[in-house]
């Protein structure tokens, strides 16, 4: 079951970022030319959220399926972060990937108070590229491609 949900959830992260990337370029570009927000903005900024959301509910369940938990469950949290590997796995990326979505969420949420179409492309810009950055900033790369 393991290697079914790791399958799942390195290539569902390919769809999260693609989503979230062209999110974020897309209201960079609304707020710098003045677009008018519309439904298909809209849609990007949902379909991003329901993205990571999905990523970080498989990859929860992929955290207690992982071998390296058993490592936290039999060694404890000072071995684990003695190992740059397992510190990496079992806190570094999930912690980070967690704040990205809490990011993505209180973008979303915030931008949908706003009124005008310049306050809510720069809500997006700014929640959904800290989101990203974070996300990049934290991916095991060497184990992904």
């Amino acid at each position: 079951m393991y290697p079914t949900i790791q399958f799942i959830h390195s290539y569902w992260a390919y769809l999260t970022l693609i989503v979230l990337l062209i999110a974020a370029v897309n209201a960079i570009v609304g707020y710098t030319s003045n677009k008018e927000y519309g439904a298909t903005n809209f849609r990007l900024a949902l379909f991003s959220l329901i993205t990571s959301h999905i990523q970080l509910l498989i990859g929860l369940v992929l955290y207690f399926l992982t071998p390296s938990f058993q490592v936290l469950m039999e060694q404890g949290m000072g071995e684990v972060m003695k190992n740059s590997t397992h510190r990496l796995y079992l806190v570094e990326h999930p912690l980070i990937m967690i704040i990205a979505v809490v990011l993505i969420t209180m973008g979303y949420s915030k931008h949908k108070t706003k009124l005008t179409s310049k306050p809510k492309f720069k809500i997006l810009a700014i929640f959904y590229t800290i989101a990203l950055i974070l996300m990049l900033s934290r991916i095991p790369w060497s184990a992904w491609f």
